[in-house]
């Protein structure tokens, strides 16, 4: 049976005691050749570690293991309750690959912590949207409104971004995901910005205005972007486009190659449809 971990996160620390002993060392090949994953033949029996957020990354990562399986591959789900930690996990070698955000955050994370970690294929589309119990367009917002964005760099400049294209703010030029609460030039209906935990997003709803939260979260709190959701980031946006992500020195491994062609593979792309009725779609 696939193993799926769940590992409670504090901060940016990596957790302590049997889960760190769990991941320590990463899945090794067996000697043989290469993956026929895009054939769908199966490779050298060998065992991997995929990092993921819990909710539908999780779900599909679990589904892709059922794929890899098949084709040899034994996948372990690891999930994490931070946007941080798997990426830590992931360059210090307790994971194989992660499977929760997009170019830019990784791009960040890379240039924060001085690591490498490489894009080795495109994942789901997660738009991020406004969600309020009582507010269902941007002209309602009130003046003084509370909204709640994420707390993590690019996610926080991701929701001030999408709160700049809904006319609700106006940005320091050229910021971009880097923007942060201080580079608010313009703020015409004094909103009151709190920054809060994603996880915590979907929480906070019934006590704010609006809450601007990633698709991931928004799914498995089983809010529903079609009756609590109003305005939400183009699909072409860079921010929502989820995407795989591995070290360099294992992005050509035949474990990798494997999990990536499962990941793409038919099977998940229709569990996807089926699961998240377009509120995550493929990007295959």
């Amino acid at each position: 049976m696939q193993r799926r971990a769940f590992l409670r996160t504090l901060g940016t620390g990596f957790v302590a005691g049997g889960a760190l002993m769990m991941l320590g060392g990463c899945g090794k090949e067996a000697p043989g050749g290469e993956a026929g994953a895009a054939t769908g033949a199966k490779t050298t029996e060998t065992t991997i570690r995929v990092g993921v957020t819990a909710g539908p990354h999780a779900d599909i990562v679990t589904e892709a293991a059922k794929v890899a399986k098949e084709r040899g591959l034994t996948v372990e789900v690891v999930e994490f309750t931070d946007y941080v930690t798997p990426d830590t996990a992931l360059s210090d070698g307790k994971l194989d690959l992660a499977v929760y955000q997009h170019r830019p955050f990784l791009e960040n994370f890379n240039a924060k912590q001085n690591t490498d970690l490489k894009v080795v294929a495109d994942a789901v589309i997660q738009p991020m949207g406004f969600y309020s119990r009582r507010i269902k367009s941007v002209d309602a917002l009130p003046e003084g409104a509370r909204v709640a964005i994420p707390n993590d760099p690019s996610n926080g400049g991701r929701a001030l971004l999408l709160l700049e294209k809904a006319g609700l703010l106006v940005l320091e030029k050229n910021r971009g995901t880097e923007a942060t609460v201080a580079d608010i030039v313009e703020n015409p209906k004094k909103l009151n910005i709190l920054e809060l935990e994603a996880a915590q997003l979907p929480r906070s709803v019934d006590d704010l205005e609006i809450a601007v939260i990633p698709m991931n979260y928004v799914i498995s709190a089983g809010l529903s972007p079609e009756k609590d959701g109003f305005f939400f980031e183009d699909e072409q946006a860079p921010y929502a486009l989820i995407i795989i992500a591995s070290r360099p020195d294992n992005t050509e491994s035949a474990a990798v190659k494997t999990f990536v062609e499962s990941y793409r593979s038919p099977q998940v792309a229709e569990f996807v449809r089926k699961t998240f009725h377009g509120a995550v779609k493929p990007t295959w």
